[in-house]
């Protein structure tokens, strides 16, 4: 059953989220069509140029993503101090690089004389369009729309690009963002499209890795690429970088790259990532999670006690499938 937004999005709850758009074509989104032969590779590229604008538009960080043959996957954050930090004016400028914007706004931009009824309705408007871009939904519906729009004229055709509303799943907790993460950026190596994640091309892990190490960046020229938001093991640092330590987090998805594989279904190395024991993760029960089919849908990750607090907020009395996260972390400190 189709649930509003306000069901599924509580910044009051968690600033992180996990969202995906999934194609509806046989066509696909990324991919090569086996029956024409044509190749769509190209499009990953839009939706990396679409990021990169968008990201410095919206109050909204860009932690994880991964951009597949048929859908994409995104783990954001939701900036609202940023938000709030804009003076009226630079909402506006921001605004209306994607949208026109109506003429009181257009004349208050040229200088023009207005009344004290006009200013309040300026207010009431800039108001408005500092939550939009803080606003999940619109977000996603400003790289949708626009990448459908793009494919549908590229293909010459009309009607429903995407499969439906993007899915969205609330990360409540350390645990929970630290698993979404690496689920995403290990889509391409359990997908069986790369074997390693340094390999993983339009993925947030290979820009990382590429970032964190010098002498990639020395001997490769690659194109532009959106702002990730930051590690930092540092709690001075927790206002504005995901508080894990940079090192441990690749560290951590290579492991799991090498470990999560069919052949090797919950292998357990000798050389665990600390991060799982700082974190009271179960290493055995992480690595079925980062198994295909590990993680079913949900609308939230967390722990036990932040899903009740989750469910309460967004009016549900129960998220039914909450039970499949007790086993990963309830392991005792």
């Amino acid at each position: 059953m189709t649930r509003a937004r306000r069901e599924q999005i509580s910044p009051a709850d968690t600033p992180y989220y996990h969202c995906i758009a999934r194609c509806v074509r046989r066509a696909f989104l990324c991919g090569e069509d086996e029956f024409s032969g044509q190749s769509f590779e190209h499009r990953r590229q839009w939706i990396i140029d679409r990021l990169i604008l968008l990201d410095q538009m919206f109050a909204i960080d860009i932690c994880a993503y991964a951009l597949m043959s048929n859908h994409y996957h995104l783990v954001l954050y939701i900036n609202q101090q940023q938000a709030q930090s804009w003076s009226d004016d630079e909402v506006i400028a921001r605004w209306t690089q994607l949208f026109t914007g109506p003429v009181l706004i257009q004349r208050y931009k040229r200088g023009e004389y207005q009344t004290d009824a006009e200013l309040d309705k300026v207010a009431e408007i800039v108001a408005q369009w500092r939550e939009r871009l803080m606003d999940i939904s619109w977000f996603m519906r400003c790289l949708n729309e626009h990448i459908a729009r793009k494919a549908n004229e590229e293909d010459n055709c009309k009607g429903r690009f995407w499969e439906g509303r993007f899915k969205s799943q609330a990360l409540l907790d350390e645990q929970g963002l630290l698993t979404c993460m690496a689920y995403v950026d290990l889509n391409p190596v359990r997908a069986a499209t790369s074997d390693c994640p340094e390999k993983s091309d339009f993925t947030s892990i290979q820009q990382r890795i590429r970032e964190y190490s010098p002498e990639v960046e020395q001997t490769e020229q690659s194109p532009d690429k959106p702002v990730l938001k930051p590690f930092s093991a540092k709690q001075a640092d927790s206002d504005f970088a995901i508080a894990f330590d940079p090192a441990d987090y690749l560290e951590l998805v290579d492991w799991t790259g090498r470990c999560a594989r069919e052949d090797k279904r919950g292998a357990i190395s000798s050389h665990l990532p600390p991060i799982l024991s700082r974190l009271n993760i179960d290493a055995e029960q992480w690595l079925k999670a980062m198994q295909p089919s590990g993680i079913k849908p949900c609308r939230a990750i967390g722990h036990l006690e932040k899903l009740k607090s989750f469910a309460k907020q967004v009016g549900c009395r129960w998220l039914r499938e909450s039970q499949q996260f007790s086993p990963l972390f309830s392991r005792p400190a």
